[in-house]
């Protein structure tokens, strides 16, 4: 199953975990802040205002040998590590003694427990997996290698397809199952594609030759079995859409009844795949990109089962190998760190058993996290902060000049449909069916993964819970679902820099608003904007009107695509579109909520360190995407990553923007002032 939000538009792309004036940068288990202490007053703020906004930061915060990048988000990633690991360590101490009772509390404190257990882990070796690869071994037909996908997938494991079940985009009711391509170990199709990567692809040749000689393949054949697995998965590279692509909600959605599945697909019998996930039975399928079946029901007859299995081998070590021995998962970091992101060294058990956890159980340790570090009154302000800019996008909708009524009609009917949630869940998953074992970490992961699958094909065509949250309560992120119509804030994020009830509002504003005002801007983005106020996907638009939003967002996809953050690498301004769109429609609606409680007194006009109300929201903003980054993740991210970099989601929708110009008495001349005729203007 994929682990993506399906549809959704998040903040990031990779959420990371977990009297009014300027708190100091913070110290060594501080938690993170907005500062004046940041500002490079050697930068002017109409030449590089990211530069001046966060230049102190950045030259104070390299990247941890740790990570492969550095940011804002890491900082509180790395604060709420604190606050998790303070919940799981005396839960998984106090788990080891309590009754069989599988309360949420023993269930995360077990599988903490597991997940840190280096010991036990190292004694078993390969054993944990031992009994899937004999079945893989016993494969003797193309049916048989569909059963051993379907395992995989009822596992929430992944091979050779992607799959997620979510409200269908055409009657969003009800859950539909959606199939899209995958089957890749890199990030993206261009990794086995392009000459770019042509060192990263040699690298991953010899990691798996490494991976496969440690579960005992003689040396000759695994580098065979190297190539079998690269000449597989290339194959299936040519037959996926670039990332670009994927972006056109109407291209990939192509709905199937099971006849003309059975009609289209004689090798790739769907049918049987089906009955062997356990799904619920439905009057269609939902393939995103159908062509891309169409090359695996070619590839079941140009490759042979030797070679299928060599390929469902490989993706079961890589999966399992960061759960298995400290041998393996140090050669798993080697590749998929090291020489993928750039990063030196891996993080502690702790830390990587803390995100497992909220993978696993999210919801179970999501309910501890909240009773201890979320209080009622954050969620109060929050409702202030979001009824604000509802009201200024409200407004805008409907005076929005290049707009005709018809449109305007149907753009404020949905925006009257449209719900918020913060925090966390009004009611948590029951996680108490799934067994949670102190000596059985792989089987932990799976059976927790196996509980979300089955969880997942047993609702296709029934009614969506609309109560659902698709983050756990402890992530660092934000997101709109078009499909819902919703915004939803999880209590990881709604805490400094992001929120921070002790400081002024402007710097909240500039901070949580933002991220308020871009979550709301998704729902009429290039993507969310195809959504009505059902949120099923169909053309509400007048074809003027279309055109005309097409015009202006084209003006965007230009911009960003001129920036280039890499020697010869530049922004992909299509790739980047919606959330470009997203952050530009954030900025300027969280500025007009403060100006709006500015005029009515509702906030104080008066300087504080300095600056200005306006000036300390355009600093806000700025520090929230303040980030250093290894080259090797900053080329990761650029190839497949929907967000552009950190610096140009400051710049970028600032040059657009005439009250920063004014704020900081920006010339028309300046790097930090977008020409007339380019400058760009949506929402």
């Amino acid at each position: 199953m994929t682990d993506r939000i399906p549809r959704a538009r998040a903040l990031l792309a990779d959420p990371a975990l977990p009297s009014p004036g300027s708190a100091p940068g913070p110290a060594e288990g501080d938690e993170p802040r907005f500062s004046t202490e940041y500002v490079d007053r050697s930068a002017p703020p109409s030449s590089d205002f990211y530069r001046f906004a966060a230049g102190g930061w950045i030259d104070r915060n390299p990247v941890p040998a740790d990570k492969a990048r550095w940011s804002a988000f890491n900082e509180l990633s790395e604060h709420n590590f604190r606050l998790i690991r303070e919940i799981l360590e005396p839960a998984s101490r106090a788990a080891r003694g309590s009754s069989a009772t599988p309360t949420p509390r023993r269930q995360v404190g077990d599988f903490y427990a597991a997940a840190t257990d280096r010991t036990t882990r190292d004694r078993k070796g390969f054993r944990p997996v031992e009994s899937a690869l004999r079945r893989i071994q016993q494969i003797r037909s193309v049916r048989d290698v569909l059963g051993a996908v379907a395992e995989a997938h009822r596992q929430g494991r992944g091979a050779l397809f992607e799959w997620y079940v979510a409200p269908d985009e055409k009657n969003s009711a009800l859950y539909a199952l959606y199939l899209y391509q995958g089957g890749l170990s890199l990030p993206d199709r261009d990794y086995y594609l392009t000459p770019t990567f042509a060192p990263i692809r040699h690298g991953f040749r010899a990691h798996m030759v490494r991976m496969f000689s440690l579960a005992g393949i003689p040396t000759a054949r695994a580098e065979s079995d190297a190539d079998t697995v690269l000449r597989v998965e290339t194959a299936l590279a040519r037959a996926s859409r670039t990332r670009a692509e994927l972006r056109d909600p109407e291209k990939n959605y192509n709905a199937f009844a099971p006849a003309e599945l059975a009609r289209r697909f004689r090798r790739l019998d769907l049918a049987e795949y089906l009955r062997r996930v356990r799904a619920r039975s439905s009057s269609h399928v939902v393939l995103g990109q159908p062509e891309f079946f169409d090359a695996i029901e070619r590839l079941l007859k140009e490759v042979g089962l030797a070679d299928w299995k060599v390929y469902l081998r490989w993706h079961l070590l890589r999966e399992a190998a960061p759960h298995l021995s400290t041998t393996t998962d140090r050669e798993s970091f080697d590749f998929f760190h090291r020489q993928l992101l750039g990063q030196k060294e891996p993080e502690p058990d702790w830390k990587r058993a803390s995100l497992l956890v909220d993978a696993a159980l999210g919801e179970a340790l999501g309910r501890l996290y909240v009773r201890r570090h979320f209080p009622p009154q954050a969620r109060a302000r929050m409702v202030e902060l979001v009824e604000d800019l509802k009201a200024v996008f409200r407004d805008r909708l409907a005076r929005l000049p290049w707009m005709n009524e018809a449109t305007r009609e149907r753009a404020l009917a949905k925006f009257e449909r449209f719900t918020t949630k913060i925090g966390h869940p009004d009611r948590y998953r029951d996680y108490s069916s799934v067994r949670i074992s102190r000596t059985d970490h792989w089987g932990n992961v799976l059976r927790a993964g196996a509980f979300e699958a089955r969880r997942n094909f047993s609702r296709i065509g029934l009614d969506v819970d609309r109560a659902e949250w698709g983050m756990t309560p402890p992530t660092v992120n934000a997101y709109f679902r078009p499909t819902i119509n919703e915004i939803v804030f999880p209590a990881g994020i709604l805490q400094p820099p992001f929120f921070d009830v002790r400081l002024d509002d402007a710097v909240n504003y500039g901070g949580i608003g933002v991220v308020i005002g871009h979550e709301i801007t998704h729902g009429y983005d290039d993507q969310g904007r195809k959504y009505d106020a059902d949120g099923n996907l169909r053309e509400w638009w007048t074809d003027a009107d279309a055109k005309e939003f097409q015009r202006r967002a084209q003006k965007i996809i230009d911009q960003f695509s001129g920036y280039e953050p890499l020697p010869g690498m530049h922004v992909n301004g299509e790739l980047t579109a919606g959330e470009n769109i997203a952050d530009l429609g954030g900025v300027s609606i969280a500025f007009e909520a403060l100006e709006r409680r500015l005029r009515d007194g509702r906030t104080p006009s008066l300087p504080i360190d300095g600056f200005t109300p306006q000036q300390r929201f355009f600093l806000a903003y700025a520090q929230i995407w303040r980030m250093n980054v290894r080259e090797e993740e900053a080329r990761r991210l650029l190839t497949i990553d929907p967000h552009s970099p950190g610096r140009y989601r400051v710049i970028g929708p600032l040059v657009n923007f005439p009250p920063f110009w004014e704020a900081f008495a920006v010339p028309d001349s300046a790097p930090m002032h977008q020409t007339a005729e380019r400058r760009v203007e949506i929402w």
